[in-house]
């Protein structure tokens, strides 16, 4: 029996047309948003509220947390707003709710004067400085989760977590899943790829995000019960389950984000049939962040990325057999026939609007 479940950040432009990332947005500007999205009270407990109580509903704002010098958080430099779906038994039923929530999310933020847009990294700037320069206890914090200390990355990158468990697998079994996926990363990612602009033009590849993220920060992260089932690596693979609900859960973690959710459905279908795979042997602990780099510079125009795509595609369909998420797969085939990402209409559009601003409002099928 498996489980899915979808974490998508969305970004936004302002009411004047401008990228509303940390530069020019505050926290209560994306909270009103938020403040009038409906509670779900049986969503709870498989969804994690956190100390903070920032995340107290399916959406929530994604940002830096900022401490006084003790554990009370006294600001959040905000990103966007993250939408979170509940834990389905199919891969339609978690499509559904996203679309649900992205829907409403759109039209309450209309009412703000903001828009949804794709992008996976920010168009603008790479670099994220916490101002007030962080305090000590800001540092210790930091300093006790290697994780945390690339904050400066997350704070300019969005993407989704595409989360599956599989009910009564062993630790064991469960990391080792963690370990295949982060091996084969880099030929999953590229059917995601939107993120082709960096510092205000064209980036020279087809996903900055990947080239500057994977490999510092995980493209895998198992969820387990106790202590003694972590694995030491930097970046993490293994994390102790903060909920009950996360016990056991794998969080692919590596992707750009996409506007169309039928490529989600199919990426949750492709990790399904790779879970249930018995035929590829790569296992890695830490991405292979060399490899990552060449993946996002030139996607499935290289010759060893697309036939390992190829490769992990047939493995997952025919691991999936007669099982009916098999149709999901279909977007997926249709990328790797064309070797056409979304970052390639993307930079098509900008070379014909000359604006990232206008390329971006085309996105989200506007």
């Amino acid at each position: 029996m498996f489980f899915f479940g979808i974490e998508h950040e969305v970004a936004f432009l302002n009411y004047e047309g401008k990228f509303a990332d940390f530069t020019c947005t505050k926290f209560a500007d994306f909270q009103q948003i938020v403040d009038k999205l409906p509670l779900y009270p049986h969503d709870y407990p498989q969804l994690r509220v956190g100390d903070a109580g920032i995340k107290k509903k399916r959406w929530y704002i994604e940002g830096f947390e900022r401490f006084a010098d003790s554990e009370e958080v006294i600001d959040c430099v905000a990103k966007g707003i993250e939408i979170r779906t509940t834990i389905h038994s199919t891969i339609q039923g978690a499509i559904d709710e996203l679309t649900a929530s992205f829907s409403l999310l759109c039209e309450v933020a209309a009412d703000f004067g903001f828009s949804p847009v794709l992008v996976s990294f920010n168009p603008y700037t790479g670099i994220f400085e916490p101002q007030p320069p962080l305090n000590d206890f800001e540092i210790r914090q930091l300093q006790a989760y290697p994780d945390e200390q690339t904050a400066h990355i997350y704070m300019v990158s969005y993407g989704p977590d595409l989360n599956i468990s599989i009910a009564n697998l062993p630790t064991e079994n469960v990391i080792d899943i963690g370990q295949k996926l982060t091996y084969y990363s880099p030929y999953i990612v590229p059917f995601s790829y939107s993120s082709p602009f960096f510092n205000g033009s064209l980036w020279e590849g087809l996903s900055v995000r990947t080239f500057i993220r994977t490999g510092k920060r995980s493209a895998t992260l198992v969820f387990v019960e106790k202590q003694e089932h972590l694995i030491q690596s930097i970046p993490s693979l293994t994390k102790v389950a903060r909920i009950p609900a996360e016990v056991g859960r794998i969080e692919f973690k590596a992707c750009d984000s996409c506007d169309d959710f039928a490529i989600y459905a199919g990426l949750l279908a492709l990790l399904k049939g790779l879970a249930l795979d018995k035929t590829l042997e790569g296992r890695a602990i830490i991405p292979d962040a060399a490899l990552h780099q060449i993946s996002a510079k030139y996607g499935f125009d290289n010759e060893e990325i697309f036939l390992n795509t190829n490769k992990i595609l047939q493995a997952a369909e025919n691991a999936l057999n007669n099982d009916p998420d098999i149709e999901f797969l279909a977007p997926l085939k249709a990328i790797l026939a064309n070797r056409k990402t979304k970052s390639h209409q993307l930079i098509e559009m900008f070379k014909n609007l000359g604006s990232i601003e206008e390329t971006l409002k085309r996105t989200y099928g506007r």
